[in-house]
């Protein structure tokens, strides 16, 4: 090496040094991002029983149905025979014309009766047959299903 640029570089030292390494951290965001993609999961793969909030106690049944149509309006009758069309009390007289308009306005075909096994027998047909009446292509009698303990 030249003694000129030997005398230059004399006072410099050429050894780099490593900029000071930050301590690894956790960010929040993708944190806050996999908490949302589990609440999204977790609400699109549950299935929520919508209950009428009503007090009943239903019969129970041996067999489960399988049928599962997408179109049905739940009419539930209560111990003292009080009735509610979708969580709405109503009486006898306006089930028809009610179950008569929610056909023309929505397309309900299917009637899920959920009646308390203390309701009169009379009342029941007495609702089924207004529903025929009405329109009601099919009526489903709900009931508690348990496996081969049926209270009859």
């Amino acid at each position: 090496m030249h003694p000129a640029l030997r005398a230059r570089l004399n006072g410099l030292d050429m050894r780099f040094r490593k900029p000071a390494e930050e301590e690894p951290r956790l960010g929040i965001t993708p944190l806050v991002d996999i908490v949302f993609l589990l609440l999204i999961f977790f609400m699109l793969t549950s299935h929520f029983h919508v209950a009428s909030g009503i007090p009943i106690r239903l019969p129970t049944v041996a067999q489960k149905a399988h049928d599962k149509e997408k179109r049905s309006v739940a009419l539930v009758i209560d111990r003292e025979g009080i009735l509610y069309l979708k969580g709405n009390k109503i009486s006898v007289e306006e089930l028809g014309p009610k179950l008569k308009a929610l056909i023309q306005g929505e397309g309900a075909y299917r009637l899920i009766l959920e009646a308390d096994k203390a309701v009169r027998h009379g009342l029941v047909v007495r609702v089924m047959d207004l529903a025929k009446t009405a329109g009601i292509a099919s009526i489903v009698i709900a009931a508690n299903w348990e496996p081969k303990q049926a209270d009859y």
